[in-house]
């Protein structure tokens, strides 16, 4: 019985000592192409499944005057191949219980697949092809513009689907991070299958990808197996892609009032500029930030929900980008109660500067920080979403590998020295869609306002 005790003890011991350890990254390899391809390899035996994502980095950003054509080239792609037609092609994925997808945002392109690994043979060459092959059909282009164009209109009944294009454009202006991902109806209806071919020509070619492949294989194999598929991609021509430059912090604080003649209720964003993703701080920064409004029993939404009844919910959040980023205090509350909402929002706020952060609540903080970290990268799935992530966004390991000592070694004296360098407290802008009627006249006390009606074709805000 004592033995059996002491192994129960030591089994014990050790899950509690690996559970505090310190999270590392899992080891991958990492190698290039003769072509210039980058491949990023990470075994995970768990389970028998496979995640393999082509990342293309081209964003938004490249977009100019043709919102929406980086991604509308990227939707493109899972539309049919050289070899198989669209029907073709989600049959033998739906055969094998496979999920492909493509997605696109301000920096990059993912193409994605998730499969069982004994699959790998069939599927992987599929994805090749869907990325170096593409078929661009006018009749299935045509089709999903037809398609997109209406998931655009539809997506102006939920105020909180558009409210980020609003509040980008107002911090980053029309060109850059203030690029529309999805575009507007009138810049998808003149898109034109010349321009996305043109597109994908100057911005799919193997020195500007990557290749990563997480779960359960053998990586002398993968990456035999890739080698053999993607080395006959070749480069075509030199890419020139724009630097992205920081945007100057606003000089005086504006409110953007977005006219939704039929809502009920007001949706809101406050904010101003945030932290691009290589930042040193990140870490202590998302700290503080759970405190505000990242966590339900935040300040944020303890006073707008819990304590006003305001909401049913309040957040605040830094949305960082390689070069640049935001920060913003996001909710909705019914028409009537919006300047109220606001003004608590903007109180509660203050208190960052007014009261900080005292030793009770960091020390709460840092351990749920600690504690929801880990759960975060557990399947391949999410793995090689962070792989993606660190090629796409051009972070390395460092920002994982150090998360928890970097969590620990915050201080309530660098709490305020965080919270006066990166939290935005003057000049603040604000986005609200609304009954522009019913609100106007008292918003005017926020900032300067400029008015659009939700319903216009495109964004109309100028910087």
């Amino acid at each position: 019985m004592m033995r059996i005790f002491n192994l129960l003890f030591l089994s014990f011991l050790f899950v509690s000592l690996q559970s505090s350890a310190n999270y590392t990254l899992p080891a991958y390899t990492k190698l290039t192409l003769d072509n210039g391809l980058s491949i990023y390899l990470m075994e995970q035996k768990e389970v028998p499944l496979i995640d393999i994502s082509v990342v293309i980095k081209a964003g938004a950003i490249e977009d100019g005057n043709s919102a929406g054509l980086n991604y509308f080239t990227a939707r493109n792609l899972t539309l049919g191949t050289q070899l198989l037609s669209k029907s073709e092609l989600d049959q033998t994925i739906d055969f094998v219980g496979a999920n492909v997808f493509s997605s696109a945002n301000l920096e990059f392109v993912t193409i994605g697949a998730s499969l069982a690994s004994k699959d790998s043979l069939k599927i992987l060459p599929i994805v090749r092809d869907i990325v170096t092959s593409p078929r661009f059909e006018q009749n299935e282009f045509d089709k999903l513009k037809q398609r997109h164009s209406l998931n655009l209109q539809q997506g102006k009944e939920r105020p909180s689907s558009v409210i980020n294009n609003y509040f980008n454009r107002l911090i980053f202006g029309e060109q850059g991070y203030g690029s529309i991902i999805k575009g507007d109806s009138q810049s998808i209806d003149s898109l034109t299958l010349e321009q996305v071919k043109q597109h994908y020509n100057h911005w799919y070619q193997p020195n500007n990808s990557a290749v990563i492949v997480v779960g359960d294989f053998d990586s002398k194999q993968m990456k035999q197996q890739l080698a053999k598929l993607f080395s006959g991609w070749k480069n075509t021509k030199k890419i020139t892609s724009s630097r992205v430059k920081k945007t100057p912090k606003a000089t005086q604080s504006k409110l953007l009032l977005v006219d939704k003649a039929d809502a009920r209720q007001s949706t809101f964003l406050i904010g101003g500029k945030g932290i691009e993703r290589s930042n040193e701080n990140r870490v202590g920064i998302s700290v503080i930030n759970t405190i505000l409004g990242a966590r339900f029993t935040s300040w944020l939404n303890d006073e707008l929900r819990v304590n006003a009844g305001l909401t049913y919910g309040a957040r605040s959040r830094f949305r960082s980008y390689s070069q640049d980023g935001s920060f913003a205090i996001s909710t909705f509350t019914k028409t009537e109660t919006t300047v109220e909402a606001i003004d608590l929002a903007l109180k509660t706020y203050a208190r960052l500067w007014e009261k900080g952060i005292d030793d009770k609540t960091l020390a709460s903080a840092k351990a749920y920080v600690k504690g929801q970290f880990p759960p975060k990268f557990e399947t391949s799935t999410e793995l090689a979403s962070l792989l993606v992530n660190m090629y796409g966004y051009q972070f390395d390991e460092s920002y994982i590998n150090t998360f928890e000592q970097q969590v620990d070694s915050l201080t309530i004296d660098k709490t305020k020295q965080l919270i006066k360098q990166y939290f935005p407290q003057e000049n603040l802008q604000f986005v609200v869609i609304g009954q522009a009627d019913a609100i106007r006249k008292d918003l005017q006390k926020y900032g300067e306002i400029s008015e659009v009606n939700i319903n216009d074709i495109g964004f109309g805000i100028n910087k």
